[in-house]
């Protein structure tokens, strides 16, 4: 079963004449979109996908970074934020009769 992540990367220590080698490296790992910073400034970027089945989140790291960095010519930083997608925390909500006597009078 394949896993859904929101991968945020930020790029950072590179040669900005490489940026756009960088760009299309990291693009070939995951579907990154929205890239962002200027010559000198990190390079920020996001994308939603699956990881594919047996893939960690470490060994998705490793795989983008050799990219980056072959494309680089020479090490740079890349920092892998990995959102799991399919069981997020949240909290359920719901309102009863009472709160919609309270809410809406009128309508009893």
């Amino acid at each position: 079963m394949s896993r859904s992540y929101r991968i945020d990367v930020k790029i950072s220590d590179y040669d900005p004449a490489r940026a756009e080698a960088i760009k299309e490296a990291a693009e070939e790992e995951w579907p990154f979109e929205d890239w962002t910073g200027e010559a000198g400034e990190p390079l920020t970027c996001q994308g939603d996908d699956q990881l594919r089945i047996g893939v960690t989140e470490e060994e998705f790291t490793v795989e983008l970074s050799k990219a980056v960095w072959r494309a680089n010519g020479a090490y740079c930083r890349v920092m892998v934020n990995a959102l799991y997608l399919d069981e997020l925390p949240y909290e359920s909500h719901s309102l009863d009769q009472s709160d919609y006597a309270r809410l809406m009078p009128g309508n009893d």
